[in-house]
């Protein structure tokens, strides 16, 4: 199923439902459809072929969404960039999918300029606002020039690219993850009923596009026929303003919005009564602040979905039922034990344990999470080593570690790969080594994780100096944000005189994390 007739199906059943409501916009689905109608043609205009790449980046605005559209129609590849990295991370993102036009919000125009000529391959540069300068060409004229009849029809096959999500590799190097039409179809037609005339619903987006999330939820309340409730980014007072005004039903979100919507303190003044479900993940979720969250939310329905960029999002639910702590002690008992886990596994969807060798061991024992089913990423944009290493016998190995109980619910214990999850952003810990090494007075550095009831975790930076050098751990911190996105530079630096190595040369990252773990408030910066 081609991603367009998400849109397609919904604008023929319910086309004067508003689909997106923007900062006091609102869209219907029939104008929805017109105006991706609309910049298709002027996007085939500019020449864009099949198989080309459109890159993007802004904050969530109804364009992503019609830009997105726009390019399944002419069987052309979507990249959202991450509008939170540096020029240096945009420009090898940019290497790597070489797009034919890339959009832009005012924003962002000045870092965009300062990038382009690191990629040839772009034809065109679109400004989602006011055109900088005569090179650029603006979006809205694109949408009044152009006819709003469908003259372009989907010519891809399920199998097909539709989508290049950037994630964070063991190398540091951002990887273009490849999803396919089905990676996304697959879910919906298993997972989200179609839209409805007799069902309206309201669903608070605030997860950037530029995740997995974030976009698997747009496409959703667009195959429902949901009312999209579109906020550029989560802002805790902003986002509980929105819910209360537009009465919204649903939303996504990681656990540090949620926290931070609970920590508020104006949040006992708003109502939030409309709210029926909230769906979160993206991060591992600290069990005071779920547990927090049921007893000041008691009528929403809580569900934790737990995937990655290369699942194409949620692979396992822990369901609203798994969050109702009621009953007799040993029953809450049980019930506490499974929410610290991600749950089962969804119907299009294997889960399983995998030893050392790949081969699948007994439910109790804790091994690698691997997952196989139709909708797991192709592969590696330009990556064919990246891809071979990421499958093995047709399983996808997750970096994960868990172990699976006798009931199928999946609890993780860690990572076999040294990503930290901060926020629901993936970072890759030889990135910011990578960084911290360059700085003069840096002879060695090492990166981990440290939980945190907030964020997840937080990006903790072991630094052994140059001899006879004494640097700063702010000079080292702003060294570190001039060349990265602000959620990946590291948030407390220890300096160390040695770091742990086995025989072969590589970090112990096990025994830094066991020696230089401890909580942020008792951090050594000096």
């Amino acid at each position: 199923m081609n991603i367009l007739e998400f849109l397609t199906i919904a604008s023929a059943i319910v086309p004067d439902r508003t689909a997106i409501i923007f900062e006091g916009r609102r869209i219907t689905f029939q104008q929805l459809q017109q105006q991706v109608n609309r910049l298709a043609n002027a996007l085939s205009q500019l020449g864009l072929q099949p198989g080309r790449r459109v890159a993007y980046m802004d904050v969530n605005t109804p364009a992503l969404i019609q830009t997105y559209l726009a390019c399944t129609q002419l069987d052309a590849i979507f990249v959202p960039l991450n509008y939170r990295a540096r020029a240096q991370e945009i420009s090898q993102m940019l290497q790597t999918c070489q797009p034919s036009l890339l959009f832009a919000g005012s924003r962002y125009q000045d870092l965009i300029a300062s990038v382009t000529q690191d990629a040839p391959s772009i034809q065109h540069v679109i400004a989602l606002e006011e055109a900088p300068t005569n090179d650029w060409l603006s979006f809205d004229d694109l949408l009044s020039s152009a006819s709003d009849h469908e003259l372009h029809f989907p010519a891809s096959t399920d199998a097909d690219t539709s989508l290049l999500l950037f994630t964070s590799g063991t190398t540091g190097a951002p990887k273009a993850v490849m999803l396919t039409h089905n990676s996304f179809s697959s879910y919906m037609l298993s997972s989200v009923e179609p839209a409805d005339p007799e069902v309206e619903e309201r669903n608070l987006l605030s997860l950037p596009m530029y995740h997995v999330a974030g976009i698997q939820s747009a496409l959703a309340a667009i195959y429902g026929g949901r009312t999209l409730l579109l906020a550029r980014q989560f802002e805790a007072r902003q986002w509980m303003e929105l819910v209360q005004r537009e009465k919204a039903h649903r939303a996504g979100m990681v656990p540090t919005m949620l926290k931070q919507v609970l920590d508020h303190p104006n949040f006992p003044d708003y109502d939030l009564s409309s709210l029926r479900i909230i769906s979160y993940g993206a991060a591992p979720m600290p069990l005071e602040v779920i547990r927090k969250a049921i007893e000041a939310l008691p009528r929403i329905h809580f569900i934790n979905a737990f995937g990655q960029t290369e699942t194409a999002s949620t692979i396992t639910m822990l369901a609203p039922e798994d969050h109702v702590l009621e009953g007799v002690p040993d029953e809450i008992e049980k019930r506490l034990r499974r929410l610290t886990s991600v749950g089962k596994a969804l119907d299009d969807v294997e889960i399983a344990i995998l030893d050392e060798n790949g081969v699948s061991i007994p439910q109790g024992r804790e091994g690698e999470v691997a997952a196989r089913g139709p909708r797991l990423m192709s592969g590696y944009w330009s990556d064919e080593q990246a891809t071979r290493d990421a499958f093995q016998d047709n399983w996808l190995l997750t970096g994960d570690r868990g172990y699976l109980d006798e009931d199928g619910y999946l609890f993780l214990s860690g990572r076999s790969k040294d990503f930290i999850k901060r926020g629901g952003e993936m970072i890759s810990p030889q990135e910011v080594e990578d960084v911290l090494q360059s700085h003069p007075n840096v002879q060695e550095a090492a990166v981990i994780g440290v939980p945190d009831p907030q964020w997840g975790e937080r990006v903790r930076a072991l630094v052994v100096a140059c001899h006879g050098a004494t640097p700063s751990a702010d000079d080292l911190i702003r060294h570190c944000h001039d060349r990265l996105a602000s959620f990946k530079r590291p948030e407390s630096v220890v300096f160390v005189t040695e770091i742990p190595k086995n025989p072969m040369g590589k970090v112990l990252k096990r025994v830094l994390r066991d020696q230089y773990g401890f909580p942020f408030d008792d951090a050594a910066s000096e």
